[in-house]
């Protein structure tokens, strides 16, 4: 690969690294397995970088963690739990705001991060695209690769099953 093609991958791609690591974290449940699936969809990207064409490099990013995150997860037949959402450094609060809140907030981040990881695999991963990464429709479309409508059905019934394990009193619909 040329020097210019590699400063091109390098300006283009890797800024969305934390978004693969967050994606490839939610769907593998494991830090580990992650990093290595990530590390991965990296070299597999800059493999391929010579066929980009200009397009959305988060989505197209992704579209590899996900399609690398599905192989691990065929080759190793393993359904984890240790799913962790965000940052949790900055989602403690400090210590000014009181121990007390600083415990709620973990029990309420705990909760629902058991409710997530409890979603099947095709509503954790629409539901961590949008509200986790901020895709929009289209882009969790061209990552997962079904139509918007399969998209907006699956987020609806995700949210709708988050709603129920979290106790909002939404009823579960058929």
């Amino acid at each position: 690969m040329a020097q210019q093609d590699m400063e091109r991958f390098e300006r283009i791609v890797l800024p969305h690294l934390d978004d693969a690591y967050t994606l490839a974290r939610y769907l593998l449940r494991d830090e580990h397995d992650a990093q290595d699936v990530v590390q991965d969809a990296v070299l597999r990207a800059l493999r391929h970088f010579a066929g980009y064409r200009e397009g959305d490099a988060r989505a197209w990013l992704l579209t590899i963690v996900r399609n690398c995150c599905l192989t691990w997860q065929r080759q190793h037949r393993v359904d984890r739990i240790g799913l962790s959402l965000g940052n949790e450094v900055d989602a403690i609060p400090s210590e000014s705001a009181g121990t007390d809140a600083a415990a709620i907030q973990r029990s309420e981040r705990a909760l629902l991060e058991r409710a997530v990881a409890a979603l099947p695999a095709e509503f954790r991963e629409v539901i961590v695209l949008r509200e986790v990464q901020d895709l929009s429709y289209r882009e969790i479309s061209d990552v997962v690769g079904v139509p918007i409508g399969t998209v907006m059905s699956r987020l609806a019934r995700a949210r709708r099953r988050l709603a129920v394990a979290l106790g909002a009193g939404v009823k579960e619909a058929g």
